[in-house]
């Protein structure tokens, strides 16, 4: 669990100085604050004028741990808190061009190598000595112990304190990483930021991440005892659940929240998911926990709530989990009050099957089921259910769409989520009316979640489909795929159907707070609009699955993986790199059985099988992506594999991700926080990650995040090459179209709420000048009008170009009320106030304006 200075740095870039402050006769803490600043912007950071000032009011002693403190919660961000030690010291230098020459040597050694025996590869006597713990014989001739940190035989790590571990020859002077930095704000209230950046998390439209989660336990632990902060409505059912149930096991906030509970849980489910939260699981439900007992007026408390409910949805939800129910049954006792509770005990008796023969308790349930028709009927001795959703399934099997259409109305979540379905059923060259009204009746009560990611696939439902990629519900991010084999809706009512969509998006987004002007970047194009985050993994940068990014500028493209194994077994993660052509063809691969890929274009730092604790184990990949793009090349996939199949989530320590090395020259194995662009964390139940797919022809990745299945056995690109090869060419295709892009969202947050839109043109060759494009909203022009300007980015009412875009939008924008949506934060409006979105830092980020994530822009959807 990460502590608050942690969450709150990576989240609001808080820093809090409450140290010893000077004493009588201490000496100047000038040059410490200097030293301070140098570690800082050795990691991409800098101090804003007040956090200097706070700082260097600090006596020696206080500004030595506040200075610790800051530069040990920053590495723990950045991974740079652990040691990193590739196979290779001299990486990549000192790797050989010939693995195969090299496994051979090891092979001989081997099997022919003897105690006080010559060197059986070079004949040297006495220079062949057994290393810890593995005991292979190693001559030190032929092997470079300031060269290896692992057996050069079985490479498994070699105890430190080894004869055969030398030190290293000093590294010659390393490049600057460069890369944007991150401004550090100087803060003072714990407890009152600590419910900001926990408000942002509850009125996210979308599941928490595990990283999201995670911090939202660390706040959830410092906010104040009473719950006026508390919003509300919390939009998502498991954010919700993971709060009150959070809340629930803490003596201090126990009976405050026990009085929201009638209120806030308005479905079976959200009891359900209460109850896993209470007993220390997670709300959605993947992996429930052995359930928890209940005090006994919590207990009277749920059952309560349950017995509020309506009765044909609470049976059918209660259905939708019978196994974990049944469970919950043996601690709620449902029948032990069933005159106090008659709802509750009729869904669970329609849960257990009950007999009702004979007994009080059975002539009660069917006086009860007599009084809701709607929901239940009598089958002899037992009582059924009577569903929508058997309703909604009978109707769309039974062909009938005008039925299935009165059915899917009644939910219109449902309807939005089945209306690709409902609509092949008509069959009509035009939206049919009747549909067009019920439509414009009830999106205003659909999810926006569900609405964006409908009018994305809508979108493209007229031309012919290839194949279907789906993201299964679960701990982490799996995929699977099938040809699309549905038949194409015609092109108007594909129209018809996303001109409904937009229009309420526009409508819900006219209701927020004006802006005098808006500032977008064309780039956001590339980015998808999250979903499914519930699975996203813990990273450094928070990515939209599915978008597509321009490579951080830099020669050579490092990967790194970082592994510790739990004690007493061993574990052996492998970072490979797939190399593929234009067409998905295989082309190489560089891992460990082939440590260079053609003229050093792609090079691995070298296999290590073992991570013993405290120091793990790392490996690297440097790809220079000039050179691998002049060898043909076109598809770069790095994959994460655990070799002898222990799932990443039995390992104490897991994380990969990359830097961006500026030139190819001068490279060293040294971890440079300040190079480093994204870092994630290795969990779930899971073997195989695919984090990103290169493209070279674009100079840009597409962002995966997605875990392949496995199976029993040992894992590397040769078990796996034709699924990594379908995979690749499966997300690419189906992510380059039919989803709906943060641009997009932008625009129409612009449109609905600022009368002026300044857009930073992003030219697609660097040595052609950016430009700014200006629009304005016309006398009796209406807001789909303009929205439809400028998200197809057609007639701006003025151009400029200009290498100072940035700049200039900055000026235009300063002193003025500002929505700014930028990936990288380089506009910068002086003594401006509002909100902005930013994929990437840069100079925004000290201009005072709220900072918005992905998923804000979504909530602010209602």
């Amino acid at each position: 669990m990460p502590e608050l200075s942690t969450v709150l740095l990576r989240r609001l870039h808080t820093v809090y100085v409450d140290q010893a402050g000077p004493r009588p006769g201490d000496p100047s803490t000038t040059e410490g604050l200097t030293a301070l600043e140098a570690e800082l912007l050795d990691r991409g950071y800098a101090l804003t004028v007040p956090l200097r000032s706070a700082l260097a009011w600090l006596g020696p002693t206080g500004l030595a741990t506040a200075g610790a403190q800051l530069i040990r919660d920053i590495d723990i961000l950045l991974g740079a808190d652990r040691t990193h030690m590739p196979l290779f010291r001299s990486f990549p230098a000192s790797v050989p061009d010939d693995t195969h020459a090299l496994w051979i040597d090891r092979v001989l050694t081997l099997l022919l190598q003897w105690p006080d025996q010559p060197c059986v590869l070079c004949g040297t006597v006495g220079s062949v000595h057994p290393v810890a713990p593995c005991a292979h014989l190693v001559c030190r001739t032929c092997w470079d112990g300031a060269d290896h940190t692992g057996c050069p035989i079985c490479h498994r790590r070699v105890d430190t304190a080894d004869p055969f571990i030398r030190p290293s020859p000093p590294p010659g002077e390393v490049p600057s990483g460069g890369g944007p930095l991150r401004l550090l704000a100087f803060a003072t209230d714990r407890a009152a930021d600590s419910v900001t950046a926990l408000g942002k998390l509850l009125a996210r439209r979308t599941p928490l991440s595990p990283q999201d989660r995670e911090e939202a336990r660390v706040l959830l632990a410092h906010v104040p005892a009473g719950l006026d902060w508390l919003p509300d409505a919390v939009p998502v059912r498991e954010t919700k659940a993971l709060v009150l149930g959070t809340l629930l096991r803490e003596r201090r906030t126990r009976e405050a929240v026990r009085t929201l509970l009638p209120e806030r849980l308005t479905t079976a489910t959200d009891v359900l998911r209460l109850l896993a939260v209470w007993s220390g699981g997670e709300a959605d439900l993947l992996e429930p926990p052995r359930l928890r007992s209940l005090p006994r007026p919590l207990r009277r408390d749920l059952l309560a709530v349950l017995d509020g409910l309506d009765p044909a949805l609470l049976v059918e939800d209660v259905l939708r989990h019978a196994d974990l129910w049944k469970r919950a049954a043996e601690i709620l006792h449902p029948f032990e009050q069933y005159a106090r509770h008659p709802r509750a005990a009729l869904a669970f008796a329609v849960l257990r099957g009950t007999d009702t023969t004979g007994t009080a308790l059975g002539a009660a349930l069917l006086a009860t089921a007599a009084a809701h028709p709607h929901a239940v009927r009598v089958d002899g001795s037992r009582v059924r259910a009577a569903t929508w959703l058997g309703r909604a399934e009978e109707a769309l099997r039974g062909g009938d769409p005008d039925r299935a259409l009165a059915v899917l109305a009644e939910r219109p979540g449902e309807l939005v989520r089945r209306l690709d379905h409902l609509l092949r059923l008509y069959a009509a060259d035009a939206l049919p009316p009747q549909v067009a009204e019920v439509l414009a009746r009830r999106l205003p009560k659909a999810g926006p979640g569900p609405v964006l990611s409908a009018l994305g696939r809508l979108r493209i439902r007229h031309l012919p489909g290839t194949r279907r990629v789906f993201f299964p519900r679960g701990q982490v991010a799996h995929s699977f795929t099938v040809s699309d084999d549905r038949a194409p809706l015609t092109e108007a009512v594909t129209r018809s159907v996303c001109e409904l969509f937009e229009g309420e998006v526009l409508r819900r987004l006219a209701a927020a707070d004006p802006c005098d002007v808006a500032v977008l970047d064309s780039r956001l194009a590339h980015l998808h609009v999250p979903s499914a985050e519930r699975a996203a993994a813990k990273a450094l940068v928070t990515v939209p699955k599915g978008s597509f990014q321009a490579l951080p500028d830099g020669e050579v493209l490092r990967m790194f993986l970082h592994w510790m194994e739990p004690a007493r077994k061993r574990v052996d993660l492998d970072l490979s790199v797939v190399l593929f052509d234009a067409d998905w063809n295989y082309a190489g691969l560089c891992d460990f059985t082939n440590l260079v890929y053609g003229a050093r274009a792609v090079v691995h730092s070298g296999d290590l099988v073992s991570a013993p604790a405290p120091h793990g184990a790392s490996e690297y990949v440097d790809i220079d992506l000039d050179a691998l793009a002049d060898s043909g090349v076109r598809f770069a996939m790095p994959v994460v594999f655990s070799y002898n199949n222990i799932p990443f989530e039995l390992l104490p320590d897991a994380f990969a991700g990359f830097m961006a090395l500026p030139t190819r020259s001068g490279r060293t194995a040294r971890y440079d926080p300040r190079t480093v662009r994204q870092r994630y964390d290795l969990v779930g139940n899971s073997r195989i990650h695919v984090p990103l797919l290169v493209d070279l022809e674009r100079r840009g990745f597409l962002w995966t995040d997605v875990h392949l299945p496995d199976d029993e056995g040992y894992h590397s690109v040769w078990a796996h090459q034709e699924d990594l090869a379908r995979i690749g060419r499966d997300l690419f295709q189906y992510f380059s179209t039919g989803r709906t892009t943060l641009w997009e969202l932008a625009a129409w947050h612009a449109a609905a709420r600022c009368r002026e839109v300044a857009v930073l043109r992003r030219t697609p060759r660097p040595s052609d000048p950016d430009e700014l494009w200006t629009y304005r909203r016309g006398s009796g022009e209406d807001t789909a009008a303009f929205a439809g300007r400028v998200v197809g980015l057609r007639d701006p009412d003025d151009v400029l170009a200009s290498t100072e875009v940035d700049a200039l939008a900055g000026t235009a924008a300063s002193g003025r009320s500002v929505f700014l949506a930028l990936v990288d934060g380089e506009v910068a409006p002086a003594g401006a106030s509002g909100s902005v979105y930013r994929l990437l830092p840069g100079p925004v980020d000290g201009c005072g304006l709220e900072q918005l994530a992905a998923g804000d822009l979504v909530a602010a959807l209602g």
